[in-house]
């Protein structure tokens, strides 16, 4: 139990010490009301138009299950450099793992997360009782 206390009260003392830090960066910060302060200014460019340009979700899920896969590809490539000291259980935790890795692709492929074209927008619209 000592090492739950010692846990907890090192949890109290970040939580406070992040408090103080807020509260005087509050306090003590410089305050800007210039017109310009709240321009978005990227690489020495002013915007121009009226804002950021919507990308449909699908461009996010892409992203997202490149960046999952990735993920994975790195915990085989590590499994690779240390298969020799892993032996048969390394093998068969990677077989596990692969396998799980293979059943997310299959259920993400089977439930139309990769068809971006018109017949999947139709489905979507006649799903939500759009269309007739």
């Amino acid at each position: 139990m000592s090492g739950f206390t010692g846990l907890a009260g090192y949890l109290v003392l970040v939580v406070v010490v992040v408090g103080l830090i807020v509260v005087a960066t509050h306090l003590l910060g410089e305050r800007h009301r210039e017109s310009g302060t709240g321009v978005p200014y990227e690489s020495g460019v002013l915007p121009a138009g009226t804002g950021p340009l919507r990308f449909p979700s699908d461009f996010y899920l892409i992203a997202m299950f490149f960046v999952i896969f990735d993920v994975a590809a790195v915990f085989l490539f590590a499994w690779a450099v240390s298969v020799r000291e892993l032996g048969w259980a390394g093998l068969a935790a990677v077989l596990v793992f692969s396998l799980e890795t293979a059943v997310a692709l299959a259920y993400i492929w089977k439930s139309g997360a990769f068809d971006w074209g018109r017949a999947r927008r139709l489905a979507h619209l006649k799903r939500h009782g759009l269309l007739p």
